[in-house]
């Protein structure tokens, strides 16, 4: 912990310079009149053991972790809470009073204050849930919603075989559906999310048929680049509440600000503004 009274914390990533994560950070500090600076830390795999220590020898409150390193900064952690275990991977680390380390995964449970801030009575048990992709995010979500009530939820992916393991390592709760039958599989879900790339700036879209899609269904996608994919789109076209990934960035950094910075902090429109600005 800085003795100074400055605050620091950072996103440790390769790449990180798309992050929108500094936007939302420093603007919170500046709102709280807080002292301190988030800086975004492109730091390559083999020099991550390094990273992690300088963190502490730099005073840093802790950092945000994202992507190639997410699971593979877990192993230089001193503490791991449950959550971030049962996922896999770590988005979030305190440097605490004692110098060492824990993490922590807000991913899942920012994914779900996101669907809340839409439909403030949405429930996990409200009926079938049906993911797209199993991939880490697709593994936070499923913990995420398993740890609030969720008692059906549908994998389809790709790659069956990751769907099949994810299936089995968490339980009679989950199932898998072919890739092929993942249109058919729609008819009856409360809440369909897309976990995989699709419609993300520079992927392709998203190939799904919506026909059988109630407008009663909450329709989410994890990617916020753009705001609105197509499958958002059209699922909107077709009646449905939708959420895009902004939610989840957004409410996930509000419990890291939290917990490195002492204040949980608000999701304004100013800040909203802020972050579309930079799309």
């Amino acid at each position: 912990m800085s003795q100074d009274g400055f605050g620091l914390a950072g996103v440790i990533g390769m790449p990180v310079a798309h992050s929108r994560s500094p936007v939302i950070h420093n603007y919170w500090l500046k709102a709280h009149g807080i002292r301190g600076s988030y800086v975004p830390l492109a730091v390559k795999p083999e020099r991550l053991d390094d990273a992690l220590r300088g963190l502490v020898a730099l005073g840093f409150r802790g950092c945000n972790v994202t992507m190639p390193h997410k699971q593979t900064a877990m192993a230089q952690l001193a503490r791991v809470n449950e959550t971030a275990r049962r996922i896999g991977a770590v988005n979030t680390i305190v440097v605490e009073q004692d110098g060492t380390l824990s993490g922590f995964n807000n991913d899942g449970n920012g994914f779900l204050q996101s669907l809340r801030d839409a439909k403030a009575d949405w429930r996990g048990d409200a009926g079938p849930i049906l993911l797209l992709g199993a991939g880490g995010a697709s593994r936070a979500v499923v913990v995420a919603l398993l740890e609030n009530g969720a008692r059906e939820i549908r994998i389809a992916n790709r790659t069956a075989e990751k769907a099949e393991a994810i299936a089995k390592e968490f339980g009679s709760a989950l199932s898998t559906v072919a890739w092929d039958d993942r249109a058919a599989a729609l008819g009856d879900v409360a809440l369909l999310v897309n976990c995989t790339d699709r419609g993300m700036v520079g992927k392709s879209a998203l190939e799904i048929d919506l026909s059988r899609l109630k407008p009663a269904t909450l329709a989410a996608d994890l990617i916020y680049t753009p705001l609105e994919t197509p499958f958002l789109a059209e699922a909107r076209a077709r009646g449905c509440v939708t959420v895009n990934g902004l939610g989840l960035l957004l409410n996930q950094a509000r419990l890291a600000f939290k917990a490195w910075f002492g204040v949980m902090p608000d999701v304004t429109p100013e800040l909203i503004k802020a972050i579309e600005a930079t799309f």
